[in-house]
């Protein structure tokens, strides 16, 4: 490639052209710089916005998930306090109920069973067959009727009947 070179004189006559031309670019490269420099700053701007919001719903959710999680562990440690507490009553109310079994059977003899062999007739009349209980007392029959005044049986039903005073006992 061959360069050209100006003639004499000519060189003097372009420069001022050049040094506009040169001026007029840099003006432009400063205007294109300067409005980058905005344009950044902008999306840095909204960035940090947008960063600051992303960051809130984070905390908001966070705290939310955190709440829900304590509720559910509150729930769970009342159920699991309610199902000791009834645990605790049953096995309170089993031990009432073996006791009482044990206090009726301690008064089984000839004058007891006598006295509930009376009863019987009376509630099933004269030609009630009565026969022993396995556990102490006596079991009645009549034609469709039937009275069991076996002692576990008066015990289930003694115990039975004091339900409501039991309870009393855990009543606050």
């Amino acid at each position: 490639m061959t360069r050209t070179t100006l003639p004499e004189g000519a060189a003097a006559t372009v420069e001022p052209v050049r040094e506009r031309l040169l001026a007029a670019a840099r003006a432009r490269a400063r205007t294109s710089l300067a409005e980058a420099d905005e344009e950044a700053a902008a999306v840095l701007r909204d960035a940090e916005a947008r960063a600051g919001e992303i960051l809130a719903e984070a905390r908001a959710q966070g705290e939310a998930d955190a709440a829900a999680v304590l509720a559910a562990g509150r729930v769970r440690g009342r159920r699991a306090a309610r199902a000791r507490e009834l645990l605790a009553r049953r096995e309170c109310w089993e031990e009432l109920r073996r006791q009482v079994v044990r206090g009726v059977g301690q008064l089984a003899g000839p004058e007891l069973r006598e006295r509930l062999a009376e009863q019987v007739r009376r509630v099933l009349g004269p030609d009630a067959r009565i026969v022993e209980a396995a556990d102490g007392g006596v079991v009645g029959e009549a034609p469709g009727r039937r009275v069991d005044l076996s002692l576990t049986s008066i015990a289930h039903r003694t115990a039975g009947l004091t339900g409501e005073e039991v309870e009393e006992l855990w009543a606050p």
